[in-house]
């Protein structure tokens, strides 16, 4: 599902102590995978059977397994939207027991960035387009429209809850949803702290120039590919202060993208190379510069 419905403002919110099935229902009814937290707002422990995943896993966790397990084991991947499942003898007891109500962003289509303090805030206001918010007990979070991997502490006070991760549920929240930024997926391309002393004694990537001899398959013109690098590459050079790691992801995704219907190769690895090391030379750490590019290039599609 990629453009969920249930997260406005239509009466899902905590009134009393019987709120989390009836509201667990209403969001699963619209396609929010659901589970229930018990107190201290984690998830449920497994049952014997599953203890130490014995039982392999859930089909759709990181590793597959054979678990067929009727009570809600493994965490946020037990999150459904089936109301059998969810109205089971087997759940009956988490629902008395719970504390409160969380969702899978993933398996809703959404990815949230949980903002925890005011300077996390004062941030994301400035560096991420709006969206829906939902006030949170120490600050935000910001749904938006897609998915990527989950990820804690990508930057002071912010983590990523999508694919392997669940949300607490606090209500529908505030505002239009708007699809998932490249400034969002970049976070998880963590940047290593250096100085530009470190960077300038570097050596540097060795550069490989992009030309028609590698790129046999490609359906644009050398100009074409050539004009959209060199904008790309003077986008990353500009960034002289930070942010060039980021800019690099954005360039990588969108040039690949240029490329997504040619039959190839495209020689995608010396754009690439051009790219990292634009990015070197403005003193981002090579491994950095390389990790940002690889994912924005996977990110293309």
């Amino acid at each position: 599902m990629t453009h969920p419905t249930p997260l406005r403002r239509d009466g899902l919110t905590p009134r009393s102590s019987t709120w989390p099935l009836p509201t667990a229902l209403a969001l699963a009814s619209r396609g929010v995978p659901v589970l229930p937290l018990r107190a201290g707002k984690v998830p449920f422990g497994n049952c014997t059977a599953c203890a130490g995943n014995a039982c392999g896993g859930r089909p759709h966790m990181k590793d597959p397994g054979p678990c067929h397990c009727v009570s809600p084991c493994h965490g946020w991947a037990a999150a459904t939207t089936d109301p059998h499942t969810l109205t089971s003898p087997a759940w009956a007891t988490v629902w008395r027991q719970a504390a409160a109500l969380a969702y899978h962003p993933g398996g809703a289509g959404l990815t949230v960035v949980d903002l925890d303090n005011s300077d996390a805030m004062a941030w994301a206001r400035q560096h991420l387009p709006p969206t829906r918010t939902v006030a949170t007990t120490r600050g935000e979070h910001w749904l938006y429209l897609g998915t990527m991997p989950s990820a804690n502490a990508v930057r002071p006070g912010v983590d990523i809850k999508s694919l392997m991760q669940y949300a607490r549920w606090r209500g529908p929240g505030d505002g239009l949803m708007k699809p998932l930024p490249d400034a969002v997926r970049a976070l998880t391309v963590r940047e290593e702290a250096t100085s530009p002393r470190e960077a300038m004694a570097s050596s540097g990537p060795a550069t490989t120039v992009w030309d028609r001899s590698v790129a046999t398959g490609c359906r644009h013109t050398e100009r074409y590919v050539r004009t959209g690098l060199n904008r790309g590459l003077a986008l990353v050079g500009e960034h002289t202060e930070s942010g060039a790691g980021t800019q690099a992801f954005a360039v990588a995704r969108f040039l690949a993208h240029q490329h997504t219907a040619c039959p190839g190769p495209c020689g995608l690895d010396a754009l690439a190379e051009e790219i990292v090391a634009a990015a070197v030379a403005v003193d981002v750490p090579e491994p950095y510069a390389r990790r940002a590019v690889t994912n924005g290039l996977h990110h293309a599609a």
